[in-house]
């Protein structure tokens, strides 16, 4: 159905926005255009990264045991590993050499399907394109099939056709990148040695068998890296002046079908900064992710157990991750098939699965290695414990501090028993019983749930004074702890506030009223970051016994594209749409968006009121009110039929 015919009749107008004023970059210049999207632009440090791990996936597959870096004295980086090296020959479809498709492609590599390349850090076909989109000048020299090849590149174009060199040994293979960062695009265009030292000794530790070297050509440094005793050692190198709690690391590596596993952990009794390190397929993963969620859940309920089994824990009290957490110093790397990042920078895995994986993997070696080291376990029991009295101490002060106001809550809320307003955490769900399978799901320590009947009333053009004359606005109001329009925030009840709803327009709608609500009513829980709409699946893909959870049709397209690359696909692929959060049964709306390891929270943010200089804050206000605004019908009928065929309606 045809909502709306275009009107040409302004189409060539100065303001006219049309087909002609759509632009379409080519090759390289989205990187160019928009560098932050693609890398870190305050310095050049992430590109040699990107290179170096290029090597790394040779390492990993098996294909390269040694990787050399060298800082030049012009400062450009020279990456030589003894791989493979960048296949030269023509692409079927492209016409052109490989290397040359791989350098001046986007999303063009060989990482997308798992035939080349089990684990991989390379996802998007990204990196390396990228560092040659950024580098004044770029030289590659490939040696394979007995044969020397180079090729050079000037701000991502060719400048140099893959030319041969010479002959060379039929056994020496490999790739060397030679590259000059443009210093235009980076806040600073010199490189880190630090950074860079660190980078290829964490390589060298998480792969065993891997030598790295680095030389810097100005200082004449030299430095060669090589473990051949695992993780253990290389956490004993930061905690060796520190007593700990546990004479040696609790080490391990566990490796399945799509998930290897290696760790090591132990814990300091004295304060200090102790090594808190994650990689995923080698790189470091800086903001942790669900590895690490996994990780520390894993620990956490391997210790409860201990505790329950050997009665050590005092009576009405629980421990808390953060009772475990403290001053721990820990190394966990983990090699997964089809690792999905939030970022290109790959700082924080996304990949859901995984905490679930790694959880019951360490949960159940720490477990074992527990009971078979009875001294220690006690001892960590002790001083977790410990840590668990000193928080509801600190918790039971604060409480104190803060007057009752004797204001009574609504009989469906369903609180929490912490006190600890720090860890307390509110859903707003939609549906009694959506909320009565939340109620199951969470955590009723930290977690609390306020089932929401229906559609709130549309506040946005309402005085705050006004609002509490609705009861399920005046009940919103009395379990936060803040009136309407207050700045006070003091008494709120809750550091996170959830919103669930269903993943449908209706959901969405109770969502904006919501949003609506805390963005007008209560700005300053926003500004200080207390608000999250919770953001559950649409799909449940089920493969054999793995199950996979898809938040949109994009992301369940994706999945069903990398199962069907696997190798092994291990049964049939059964896909069901959830038609509301009341289809979840409370174990899958626990896995998906209530546990804080698996779950995925958007946060709501806005920086200050809408001023005459900030623009984006001012378009945030002005859409909420185009769509809520009572007196905005006109503008909203018009924007309807503007932008009512993007949408597919059900």
């Amino acid at each position: 159905m045809k909502l709306f015919e275009p009107d040409n009749e302004n189409k060539n107008s100065a303001n006219a926005y049309n087909a002609e004023s759509i632009e379409v970059l080519k090759g390289l210049d989205p990187v160019k255009r928009r560098p932050g999207m693609y890398t870190d632009t305050s310095s050049p440090n992430h590109m040699a990264f990107e290179v170096i791990d290029n090597s790394v996936d040779e390492a990993i597959a098996g294909y390269a045991n040694q990787i050399d870096v060298i800082l030049t004295t012009d400062q450009s980086i020279i990456v030589s590993d003894n791989g493979r090296g960048m296949p030269v020959d023509i692409h079927p479809q492209e016409k052109i050499s490989g290397v040359e498709l791989i350098m001046s492609t986007l999303h063009a590599g060989a990482k997308f399907s798992n035939k080349d390349y089990s684990f991989s850090g390379g996802l998007h076909g990204v990196g390396v394109s990228v560092v040659n989109a950024l580098s004044s000048s770029l030289t590659i020299h490939i040696k394979r099939d007995g044969q020397k090849y180079r090729i050079g590149f000037e701000h991502g174009l060719k400048t140099e056709e893959l030319t041969f060199v010479n002959k060379i040994k039929k056994k020496e293979s490999g790739t060397s990148i030679q590259f000059y960062p443009d210093g235009s695009y980076f806040d600073t265009p010199l490189f880190s040695r630090k950074s860079l030292k660190a980078a290829l000794k964490s390589k060298a530790i998480l792969c065993k068998g891997l030598v790295t070297t680095f030389y810097d050509e100005a200082s004449k440094e030299k430095l060669t890296w090589k473990y051949d005793h695992g993780l253990d050692d290389y956490l004993n190198e930061y905690l060796k002046e520190k007593k700990c709690i546990f004479p040696s690391p609790f080490a391990g590596e566990l490796e399945g079908e799509d998930i290897h596993l290696i760790w090591a952990v132990n814990w300091t009794l004295e304060s200090g900064l102790n090594p808190e390190e994650s990689y995923v397929n080698l790189i470091p993963t800086r903001l942790g992710g669900t590895h690490v969620n996994g990780f520390r859940s894993g620990l956490l309920e391997s210790l409860r157990e201990f505790c329950k089994f050997r009665n050590l824990l005092p009576k009405g009290l629980y421990l808390a991750p953060e009772d475990l957490w403290d001053k721990v110093g820990y190394i966990l790397s983990v090699r997964l098939i089809d690792a999905q990042f939030s970022g290109q920078t790959k700082e924080r895995l996304s990949s859901r699965h995984c905490a679930n994986l790694v959880n019951i993997q360490v949960r159940d070696a720490f477990s074992l290695w527990l009971n078979q080291n009875i001294e220690h376990g006690e001892k960590l029991a002790e001083y977790a414990i410990e840590n668990a009295k000193n928080r509801i101490k600190k918790s039971k002060k604060i409480t104190k501090r803060k007057a009752s106001n004797g204001i009574t809550l609504p009989a469906k809320l369903s609180d929490c028993s912490s006190v600890d307003q720090s860890r307390r955490e509110l859903f707003f769900v939609e549906g009694d019983s959506a909320g009565g399978s939340a109620k199951q799901a969470r955590d009723r320590r930290f977690q609390a749930i306020m089932p929401l009947r229906g559609k709130i009333l549309n506040t946005w053009d309402i005085e705050s004074s006004i609002i509490l004359e609705s009861k399920e606005i005046r009940d919103v109001s009395h379990v936060l702890g803040v009136l309407p329009g207050s700045d006070d925030i003091s008494k709120l009840r809750y550091n996170k506030i959830c919103v669930l709803a269903d993943a449908d327009s209706d959901g969405l709608h109770i969502a904006t009223l919501l949003c609506a609500l805390f963005l007008k009513h209560f700005p300053q829980i926003v500004k200080d970051g207390h608000i999250y709409i919770a953001m559950p699946p649409l799909y449940r893909i089920d493969v054999g016994k793995e199950v996979f959870y898809a938040l949109d049709d994009s992301e369940r397209d994706n999945i069903i594209k990398r199962i069907k690359r696997r190798k092994k696909r291990h049964g049939k692929i059964n896909i069901q749409r959830f038609k509301g959060l009341g289809e979840m049964n409370p174990a899958q709306l626990k896995e998906t968006t209530i546990s804080p390891d698996s779950r995925r929270l958007v946060q709501l943010t806005v920086n200050d009121e809408p001023d005459e200089s900030d623009e984006s804050i001012k378009e945030v206000y002005e859409i909420m009110d185009m769509l809520l605004g009572k007196k905005r019908a006109k503008d909203r009928k018009i924007w309807i039929e503007t932008n009512g065929h993007l949408k597919e309606i059900e």
